[in-house]
């Protein structure tokens, strides 16, 4: 029943970034620094039982080194951002350009506007994470990019400017599958989060439930088949009429406050599927379908504007939408922790990581 390795942790990663990293990593300068992470390798067929590593390790594991510092940058979807870490966990620095705006602008992610509001802010974002952390490029060790999953035309600006860099000051490039970062990145802010866990991530795009059993091997338990949770967020604050310049997420949270969380019936979506898959497609449906059958004017008359009436009615949908969107989370987690516990039954954590302001 489990489906192979992560299937969605090989996109395959954007035919962009595919094209900007065909050429192998820039070799170590010197034999001093640890072998990183090499670029992501796919993982095989969805129908393999069996885990794979993901990406080609050291044959000995290497120590946390205080002396390597990483920089990362990310523009996967609508937000610039960059980091700077230490080999022994220590984030020196982080730095973000937001797209707010423009989600208000377009309604949502344009890819295009998104990719040219990475390429204006990618230089100054890296420059300040750099600058935050009181070093230089010369004191990199290596340059981490994410590659997939995400948006081709933002993923390249991230690629090009790590492709620039290496070649500079002759670093190598770590690809990253963001997902994967997710479900490790606890383990930055944990020292003892040890393998096998589970892990629920959450984002704008994707929905993942997946059973860690050690680094670079995974067992995706389930993943989402349509739309994920943040994307339901959003497009169900937008239908609302909220003001979505801090994302879709907390606005309808706020405003689902004010609600009745069992006013309407919506229907908690899979329940008859013994799963672990996530699908909000139908639910997002419910909520348009509901706020066309009480005849609301939302595109025309935004909340700041409605009546105390409307504002309830749509304060009822939110809460009501909300209880059952995190009723499916619940649902198929409950299912992943029986079946993670029969796979490896020593896990003792469940880490969730959600990375969309839902």
């Amino acid at each position: 029943m489990a489906s192979a390795l992560l299937p969605i942790l090989s996109p395959p990663v954007s035919r962009a970034a595919t094209f900007l990293l065909r050429t192998p990593p820039i070799p170590f300068r010197s034999s001093r620094y640890p072998l990183l992470r090499s670029l992501l390798a796919s993982s095989s067929s969805p129908s393999s039982p069996t885990p794979r590593s993901l990406a080609t390790m050291a044959s000995n594991a290497t120590p946390a080194r205080r002396d390597l510092l990483m920089l990362g940058i990310e523009t996967s979807c609508d937000d610039t951002a960059a980091a700077v870490v230490r080999g022994d966990g220590e984030i020196l620095s982080q730095a973000i350009a937001s797209q707010s705006d423009l989600l208000v602008k377009w309604g949502g992610v344009a890819p295009k506007m998104a990719e040219e509001a990475h390429a204006l802010a990618i230089d100054q974002v890296v420059q300040k994470a750099l600058d935050d952390a009181n070093v230089s490029e010369s004191d990199l060790s290596a340059v981490a990019v994410t590659i997939g999953p995400g948006l081709s035309l933002c993923l390249r600006v991230g690629v090009q400017k790590a492709r620039k860099i290496a070649k500079v000051f002759g670093l190598p490039i770590v690809g990253v599958h963001h997902m994967e970062a997710h479900a490790l990145v606890s383990r930055l802010v944990k020292k003892d989060l040890d393998y096998p866990f589970l892990a629920l991530l959450i984002s704008g795009g994707h929905n993942l439930l997946v059973l860690a059993q050690n680094l670079g091997e995974y067992v995706q338990l389930g993943t989402t088949i349509d739309d994920a949770i943040g994307e339901a967020y959003d497009k169900s604050a937008r239908w609302l009429g909220l003001d979505i310049r801090k994302g879709g997420g907390p606005a309808l949270e706020e405003l689902a406050l004010e609600g009745d969380p069992n006013s309407i019936n919506f229907r908690v979506p899979m329940r008859q599927h013994k799963d672990c898959n996530f699908s909000y497609a139908g639910l997002k449906t419910q909520v348009r379908l509901a706020i066309e059958s009480r005849n609301m004017c939302t595109d025309d008359i935004p909340i700041s504007s409605a009546t105390e009436e409307d504002r309830q009615l749509r304060a009822d949908i939110a809460a009501s939408f909300q209880r059952i969107a995190v009723l499916h989370l619940e649902d198929k987690c409950q299912r992943a922790v029986e079946w993670a516990l029969k796979l490896e039954p020593s896990i003792k954590n469940f880490v969730i990581q959600i990375s969309c302001s839902c």
